[in-house]
């Protein structure tokens, strides 16, 4: 009887655990859009996001409803371990807006800091520009 008890105890001290557990579901990844931005031209300045290894920034220009070019003013670039992994994942997170027309791609491996940042920002300049 005792047995049974206890375990009744740890099973449903178990479930509790379980299902009072919270994933960490917001942020850049979860903020994305689909749809095209507004058909405003300009260019619109996220604001800059602090990540683990410094500030992430990011600018579109947008024409006609079409993002038709993408900058980032400001990135890390504190040390040249820095330096290498944003010269190859910058390219590829502005081509990857520049095809998708949105805030929903993907991030880059061994750059997933500074993709995070970068969607957080290209997602405020998408929802400044109209979005």
């Amino acid at each position: 009887m005792k047995r049974i008890l206890i375990w009744l105890i740890g099973t449903a001290t178990g479930l509790v655990l379980l299902f009072g557990y919270r994933t960490s579901m917001s942020g850049p990844m979860t903020t994305t859009t689909t749809q095209p931005v507004a058909s405003a031209a300009g260019t619109v300045t996220g604001p800059a996001v602090d990540t683990r290894w410094g500030p992430v920034q990011v600018a579109i220009t947008v024409d006609g409803g079409k993002i038709t070019a993408v900058t980032v003013p400001q990135y890390p670039d504190g040390n040249r371990k820095d330096e290498q992994i944003n010269a190859r994942a910058l390219p590829i997170l502005v081509q990857e807006t520049l095809d998708a027309q949105s805030a929903d791609i993907d991030t880059v491996s061994g750059a997933t800091v500074t993709s995070e940042g970068y969607l957080e920002s290209l997602q405020a300049a998408l929802d400044q520009a109209g979005r």
